[in-house]
């Protein structure tokens, strides 16, 4: 059985690393298509370094551009591929806009598709990973839910069909990197930081960086913690820059760039608190066991919010500022994601499909 897996960003690569590894190990024949939604090394190849991820066998090099021309250029060029290769399964990640294309590529090439990751929803609209979201669901045959509010929202959008609870495959994921980052990775030191000393920040959110009032509150409440590590997103140092808010900021707060999935785990791990809009990076601090305070109104991961170690404060500084000095969760976290195994259910259930067919 040949397999097709897309992938672009960040979160696609991270989701890739532990399916791809199992699929292998039980003999399939992938092939890994990049689109290049990101497309510059800290963003991209470093990722597949620290992951162990094969080298992409087509990269697109897509880059960046708006929504509808970034997604359409993918389309076409997805298409193209999956016509070449003719894979018998899709495997598509999380909510890009390389998960729509590669969706809506094999939908309409009648290429069955799986989606990893479905079933989130943050019920707002205004978010374009939303509308992917529903899309893709919308269009796959296999739909590898992480949680049980996954599968029932789902459920209420009348899918039922295909729909499977296997678990969160980024804990089998974090679970692996985790103890290799402890070994390799070197960023506290180089950094000169102390475990719980400093707050960890990302911001790259369209909803954020695109809205000068939005990046400022948000700037001034960096500012205002003062001990914080930013990873800065090259989108959202663009807008700094335009709205003439990066050489403040950069005095106030330690601004570096961008690190790998190794790196940024031991970063989030030793958090005092991680300050954040980003969807995985709540999702890693719940993991982690940090407190999470998030940049936005709503969240796709809403457990991490009903078990009380993620607070929704938006982009309001004096928010951000009170819950990053004040929040404390009052319990230990409980196990919403899955117990590590969610690859090794989805390889499953891809066997069925292939000894079927």
């Amino acid at each position: 059985m040949k397999i097709a897996s897309i992938v672009g960003a960040r979160p696609n690569f991270i989701k890739l690393a532990p399916l791809s590894k199992e699929l292998r190990r039980r003999g399939f024949d992938e092939v890994i298509i990049h689109t290049g939604q990101h497309y510059n090394y800290e963003m991209d190849k470093i990722f597949f370094d620290d992951l162990g991820i094969p080298a992409p066998d087509y990269h697109m090099g897509i880059g960046s551009g708006s929504h509808g021309l970034q997604t359409g250029e993918m389309l076409k060029k997805s298409e193209e591929v999956l016509v070449a290769e003719k894979p018998d399964l899709v495997i598509v990640f999380g909510d890009t806009n390389s998960t729509l294309a590669g969706s809506l590529a094999a939908a309409k090439l009648h290429i069955k598709s799986a989606h990893v990751e479905a079933g989130l929803r943050s019920f707002d609209r205004s978010m374009p990973e939303e509308i992917n979201r529903v899309i893709v669901d919308h269009c796959s045959d296999l739909l590898f839910c992480p949680t049980t509010t996954a599968v029932d929202n789902l459920r209420k959008e009348g899918i039922i069909k295909g729909v499977h609870l296997t678990g969160d495959v980024m804990v089998d994921a974090q679970r692996e990197c985790e103890s290799i980052a402890r070994k390799r990775s070197h960023i506290l030191d180089d950094l000169d930081l102390k475990p719980k000393g400093y707050y960890l920040a990302t911001v790259h959110r369209a909803s954020n960086t695109d809205e000068p009032n939005k990046l400022r509150g948000i700037a001034e409440a960096l500012k205002s913690l003062g001990n914080v590590v930013f990873p800065c997103h090259p989108r959202t140092e663009k807008y700094l820059k335009e709205y003439r808010l990066w050489d403040d900021l950069v005095r106030k707060i330690r601004v570096i760039k961008p690190v790998g999935y190794l790196d940024m785990l031991l970063l989030e791990k030793n958090a005092a608190k991680i300050i954040t809009d980003s969807g995985g990076v709540q999702k890693e601090a719940y993991l982690l066991g940090t407190a999470c305070i998030t940049l936005r109104g709503e969240t796709e991961w809403v457990e991490t919010v009903e078990d009380g170690w993620n607070m929704l404060v938006g982009p309001d500084t004096d928010k951000i500022v009170t819950m990053a000095r004040c929040f404390v969760p009052g319990h230990k976290r409980h196990d919403a994601f899955g117990k590590g195994d969610a690859s090794i259910k989805m390889a499953d259930l891809i066997e069925l499909i292939a000894a079927s067919s």
